[in-house]
């Protein structure tokens, strides 16, 4: 067998662990965000309260902390994010155009009806700005829920939360970059684009040194930032330049992604949820729950979610596009509809770009923490208690 027929060969081994891993991964931070939001919360709420607020908006480096997390670590997540996705259009779940019209369809949907939702309800007003806080799903907390459910879980539920859940991160990226930019300097813009060019074609040129990507990842990152485009989005560019090759775990791609795992899953998202939901919640504060734009982000992630995800799948198998695949039936991929309106890190994230008013931060936040528990309560309630065969553990481990 010739080197390259026995990289094919363990193709399929390499996809399955990377993916198990991925989901282990998220799944475990997706139990460390509850403790955090739950630490963060207490402590915002009792006598150090005013110590933990200031711990975040102390300067290092002539910015706060709380920006460094948001702006810096969190383009690492994105990194992690973009990687994933080039996994998925390249070798995954997304690179078959039948397989992936599925948790295509039903992302477009799940992000549309929710936004739809928002805008309904808050247009003509100032919260009508806030309407993507409700179209991004959070992978971590999703699948977090998700695996309750146990061996009630079908390996291809997994799989569609996971694509879906990626589809609606690319697409909240692409709307923080182009709606949420209110001035841009064209020309740290153009430095920033132009080192992404440079590493795009180095990785096509055979370039496989990782330092040789990093260190001019650092520097677009800058430049992005100057730029006024959030700097997050070059963690993405930064993924889609970095080599792919065939996916093995030679693939520089693929040893970035193992890398970054445990470092996104375990201190950065948690870190963020520390820095973001320290909420001190002020009495009759459950009042502004019934404000126009606490109702359109409870409403768009709790019922435009799985209403639009639902919707655009039924669409996609009626007009033949797609399938549902494996054992999964309708009430799978409502429950997967429900999970997917746990928004938090992506929400949290929109919201501090969509709004300038400190309060109305806190108040969103609060709905978010709100809708997302709602869903995830009614996700499980529903995936736990559909009939079926239960998933014995090799098949729980091993992509269909």
């Amino acid at each position: 067998m010739t080197k390259s027929e026995n990289d094919n060969t363990k193709l399929p081994f390499v996809l399955s662990r990377l993916f198990t891993e991925f989901f282990n991964s998220e799944k475990a931070s997706g139990f460390i965000l509850i403790g955090c939001t739950v630490i963060s919360l207490l402590i915002a709420n009792s006598g150090l309260g005013e110590q933990y607020q200031q711990l975040w908006t102390s300067k290092m480096g002539g910015l706060t902390v709380a920006y460094w997390i948001n702006d810096a670590l969190m383009a690492v997540f994105f990194l992690l994010v973009g990687l994933e996705i080039e996994r998925e259009l390249y070798i995954g779940e997304l690179s078959k155009i039948k397989n992936a019209m599925l948790p295509v369809m039903a992302a477009i949907g799940g992000m549309m009806i929710p936004a739809l939702l928002h805008f309904t309800i808050n247009a003509g007003s100032t919260t009508a700005n806030g309407y993507a806080i409700p179209m991004a799903t959070d992978i971590a907390f999703a699948l977090g829920i998700l695996s309750l459910a146990g061996k009630r879980v079908p390996p291809a539920l997994k799989i569609f939360l996971t694509a879906l859940a990626i589809m609606d991160d690319l697409g909240a990226i692409m709307i923080i970059a182009v709606f949420y930019t209110d001035s841009v300097s064209f020309i740290n813009l153009f430095i920033s684009l132009s080192i992404f060019v440079g590493l795009f074609i180095m990785g096509r040129y055979g370039v496989w040194r990782l330092v040789f990507y990093i260190i001019p990842g650092i520097a677009m990152w800058y430049f992005m930032f100057q730029s006024g485009v959030h700097a997050t989005i070059s963690g993405v560019l930064l993924a889609f330049a970095i080599p792919f090759g065939k996916g093995g775990e030679s693939s520089l791609s693929y040893k970035l992604q193992h890398f970054l795992h445990k470092p996104v899953a375990y201190f950065i998202v948690p870190l963020f949820a520390l820095a973001n939901t320290g909420i001190r919640l002020q009495p009759g504060f459950y009042n502004e729950l019934l404000s126009k734009n606490s109702l359109g982000i409870i409403a768009g992630l709790v019922i435009g979610k799985p209403l639009g995800i639902l919707l655009f799948a039924w669409i996609a198998v009626k007009t033949k596009l797609s399938q549902l695949p494996g054992i999964l039936n309708w009430k799978h991929i409502t429950g997967a509809g429900l999970l997917a309106g746990i928004g938090f890190t992506m929400s949290i994230f929109i919201t501090l770009l969509a709004f300038d008013d400190k309060l109305l931060v806190i108040n969103s936040k609060i709905a978010i923490l709100c809708a997302s528990l709602i869903a995830a309560i009614a996700g499980l309630i529903l995936i736990k208690n559909i009939k079926g065969p239960s998933i014995s553990e090799e098949d729980d481990h091993t992509l269909p």
